[in-house]
């Protein structure tokens, strides 16, 4: 088995993550912080995963200096316990195109990365920009030259409204419509057709994808899509999902859009 939904928290990481949760409406289990490789391990072999492939939260690593010490913290792990871990490479923050330029063929030459983990936006309010802005284009050149695997994962962008309830905190709620949201972005906007050798996962069994794909299919014709109802639903159906904190719902939405292969498994630790 293999996990490829799988945070690792250097202890920098791990005294944000803690304060962040806060903010955002989440409880990570005490137990998991502060990180380390031996608490992966552990839970590892308790769920059978032979090999995780790790990857930092969405929007962690901003800078290129961030993004290049926690891609050097993720090969260290990945060197101390061979055959345990793999990882997902960061770009940083997209916005800095050139950064994120100069870090491929870093973490896919030097360091091996097995593919490239995105948040779904970079930066907030009017400033914020998604993954399939044509801002971003070279980067998705660059990745569709190697045909690279991508992992988006969707970020903690907060309401404008408070939250609902204690237990409905941004990460419950908020990140898997960030998720459905950019992957539609790159679907409606043709990206997805331009860049055809990059493979997509989507984190959480989609997010909200596989409830909304259909509705955007509808009535994209009338919202300005250049794609037919029928090629956009082609378009999302080509994405994998990992089925981290899906439970049956990810195994219910594949078998609604035929795409039992394309569920991979994800456990989300910490």
């Amino acid at each position: 088995r293999i996990d490829i939904h799988h945070h690792i928290f250097p202890p920098s990481l791990s005294r944000v993550k803690a304060e962040h949760s806060q903010t955002v409406g989440f409880r990570t289990p005490p137990e998991n912080l502060p990180w380390t490789a031996e608490l992966s391990l552990r839970a590892m072999n308790a769920l059978g995963v032979q090999l995780a492939v790790l990857s930092v939260p969405a929007g962690v690593a901003e800078t290129r200096d961030e993004a290049k010490s926690v891609n050097d913290s993720m090969r260290e792990t990945v060197q101390q316990h061979s055959g345990r871990f793999a990882f997902w490479g960061c770009l940083g923050d997209w916005r800095d195109v050139q950064g994120a330029l100069e870090l491929i063929p870093y973490v896919f030459d030097e360091l091996g990365a097995v593919g490239i983990a995105v948040s779904s936006s970079y930066g907030v309010g009017k400033e914020a920009k998604y993954i399939g802005d044509d801002t971003f284009d070279p980067i998705w050149a660059a990745l569709d030259a190697r045909s690279a695997v991508v992992f988006i994962h969707g970020t903690q962008t907060p309401s404008t409204t408070p939250m609902p309830h204690q237990a409905l905190g941004l990460p419950v709620t908020e990140v898997p419509h960030e998720t459905f949201k950019a992957t539609a972005q790159l679907v409606v906007s043709g990206k997805t057709r331009r860049f055809a050798r990059i493979a997509l996962v989507l984190a959480h069994a989609g997010g909200s994808t596989p409830a909304l794909a259909a509705r955007v299919a509808g009535l994209g014709r009338y919202m300005g899509a250049a794609l037919s109802e029928d090629e956009i639903l082609t378009e999302f159906q080509r994405c994998w999902w990992d089925a981290a904190l899906g439970g049956r719902s990810a195994a219910l939405a594949a078998h609604a859009w035929e795409m039992g292969v394309r569920v991979l498994w994800g456990s989300d630790f910490p």
